[in-house]
């Protein structure tokens, strides 16, 4: 277990002091596809380009543009939504609005299919879900980027707000509303959905029910980060597909698992008791029990 947080800063291990490392770090540079060249997580001026974090002997992404190392999410994606051989690309950010024309919310990767004339004949959505991280990644971030020669092996457990990811509150937070609302719309527009995951968030979910991929309308791209000892770097690779339908995949995401209801009955119990008690309390002794006073 490391005894820091940060797993990459600006595309690179914080111990990779290649050429390149060390100019996007000079340059706060995002080498996975971002809008711009720049990293502008957080804030654009003084981005917080932590990518990705250690995680109990593995790494978590916390940063959704990390996925797009190489396109091969949206590559993935038009192999679930597309017949073989459809022509298609990518278009990034779209909004997509109710029947109100109130906003659902943007798709972060919708795949659309055209014919030789340019004329669009399919589309389908890719979501794509880091994790949040609980604490404070910004302190540590800022610390190694001071003097990253001299802090590659920095200690920070320990500190107060040490981060660690909250794939809780990532799932409840993000990834439910998400397939609610912007997968719900494809979903009644008779569209297919993939959602792309590390594999470390997907495992904290509950097991999915699973199809065949002809009768999936919503399929799961998970994937791992794969660390180069040569080349100091990880790689985004496809790890497995998980295909479902939307809507029983839905339900077992957002519908809680119960546990057994006499250990809620239980806690109920105890808490009457101590109500009751308090409620009743025994007789308090007086400075005259025990004292036999005069006729």
């Amino acid at each position: 277990m490391s005894n820091q947080p940060l797993a990459e800063v600006f595309g690179y291990p914080i111990d990779n002091f290649s050429n390149e490392a060390k100019r996007h770090r000079r340059l706060k540079l995002c080498p996975f596809n971002n809008k711009v060249p720049s990293c502008t997580k957080d804030k654009a001026n003084a981005p917080l380009g932590v990518c990705t974090v250690f995680d109990q002997g593995s790494v978590a992404i916390t940063c959704p543009i990390r996925f797009r190392q190489n396109w091969t999410i949206a590559e993935n994606a038009s192999q679930f939504l597309f017949p073989n051989g459809t022509q298609w690309t990518s278009l990034t950010e779209v909004r997509l609005n109710d029947i109100n024309e109130k906003s659902a919310g943007n798709i972060d990767l919708v795949l659309v299919s055209y014919d030789s004339a340019g004329h669009l004949l399919d589309f389908g959505s890719l979501e794509v879900q880091a994790v949040y991280i609980s604490g404070n990644v910004r302190n540590p971030f800022e610390y190694y980027l001071a003097d990253p020669e001299n802090r590659s092996n920095f200690e920070w457990r320990g500190k107060p707000l040490y981060p660690n990811p909250d794939y809780l509150s990532s799932s409840r937070k993000r990834l439910v509303p998400q397939l609610i609302y912007k997968g719900g719309i494809l979903n009644a527009w008779g569209k297919k959905t993939a959602v792309a995951l590390h594999k470390n968030f997907y495992n904290t979910l509950p097991a999915l029910p699973e199809v065949d991929q002809k009768d999936s309308n919503l399929a799961w791209l998970i994937y791992d980060l794969l660390y180069s000892d040569a080349q100091k770097t990880y790689s985004l690779e496809l790890e497995r597909v998980i295909y479902t339908q939307f809507q029983p995949a839905l339900d077992r995401v957002t519908l809680p698992e119960p546990g057994p209801i006499d250990v809620f009955i239980e806690l109920l119990q105890d808490k009457l008791d101590e109500k009751l008690d308090e409620s009743n309390p025994p007789d308090a002794p007086t400075l005259t029990d025990g004292i036999d006073l005069p006729l």
